[in-house]
């Protein structure tokens, strides 16, 4: 086994909303809250655009979760996760910053590279890309990207990043791009590149990327409750591509529990001490937060007090 991780709280600083909320500066307060109550990290989600027909987020078999229903309509707001990111590092000086999940294959791979490194400078090494393949097939056809390769676009992604990241002159090629002899600077504060988390189900092809780029696995669509099936799945096809998984971080999602009007802390966190028996150490909730940014605070001050006592139970 590897070195235990200590067990770290994420939060999600929701940049999407189904009706316009007038003013989105409310996120770069959210995010100061958590920095000053000592958060370990905040994230956000990821979508371009939307077709009309948003079944897919409810389907498996092309990405989606069982029974999940996309939480705004087509119409609804979403900002650019990288570029809310960029703000939130520019109000914030510890709080590490993450995407759950991008949608990395509808982006460049080069582009990608650079603005990732470009916010981890700037942050002084705080980026985290959580990234994934998405399940909407209308996103991929607007940015000219075939859904069905979407799995190779991703590997391809992966690699172009990791070598502009860590090697001072790269040559590669494949689909749209061709590096010959190519610098990117600066690099990011890690030598290693920013750190990648994998999103997505116990099977192969995550298992593979997990294996090569991962720093920690997103289990996309799994319950906590099936999520030491999952494990014992993940474990051995990642061990396969001769990587130790004791080595690869685990997040879960905690749920979000509302009573009252309020959010019911101890059921949030109830499940945190088994989880963490079962190798857990990213714990992350989709709890909607105050816009207000001293509300907001009392809540994170709260939510991380007694998350750190679940934690010692």
């Amino acid at each position: 086994m590897g070195d235990p991780v200590e067990p770290e709280l994420s939060v999600a600083v929701r940049n999407f909303a189904a009706e316009p909320p007038g003013d989105w500066r409310h996120i770069l307060d959210q995010a100061r809250a958590a920095d000053a109550a000592g958060i370990d990290r905040i994230f956000v989600v990821d979508h371009l655009v939307f077709g009309r027909d948003l079944s897919a987020y409810g389907q498996p078999a092309t990405g989606g979760v069982t029974g999940g229903v996309q939480p705004t309509g087509p119409d609804g707001d979403w900002l650019e996760p990288l570029t809310a990111l960029a703000a939130m590092a520019a109000v914030t000086t510890r709080v590490r910053l993450a995407t759950n999940v991008l949608v990395a294959p509808l982006r460049p791979a080069v582009l990608l590279a650079k603005i990732a490194a470009t916010i981890d400078v700037l942050s002084h090494g705080r980026l985290e890309l959580g990234v994934g393949v998405g399940w909407q097939e209308a996103e991929y056809r607007a940015v000219g990207v075939p859904f069905a390769e979407r799995g190779r676009v991703l590997d391809e992604t992966l690699a172009v990043c990791r070598a502009l990241w860590t090697t001072d002159e790269v040559s590669m090629s494949g689909r749209g791009f061709e590096l010959d002899a190519v610098h990117m600077r600066p690099k990011p504060t890690d030598p290693g590149g920013v750190p990648v988390w994998l999103g997505g189900r116990a099977i192969p092809a995550v298992a593979r990327r997990l294996a090569t780029h991962g720093a920690g696995w997103i289990p996309w669509g799994v319950r906590t409750g099936d999520l030491a099936a999952a494990r014992d799945a993940m474990r051995p096809l990642v061990e396969r591509h001769g990587r130790d998984f004791a080595t690869v971080r685990i997040s879960a999602a905690l749920p979000t529990v509302v009573a009252d009007g309020a959010l019911d802390l101890p059921r949030v966190l109830a499940d945190v001490p088994r989880l963490r028996a079962l190798g857990v150490s990213d714990f992350r909730t989709l709890a909607r937060l105050p816009r207000a940014g001293a509300a907001a605070r009392d809540l994170l001050d709260e939510l991380n007090g007694r998350f750190r006592e679940a934690v010692a139970a």
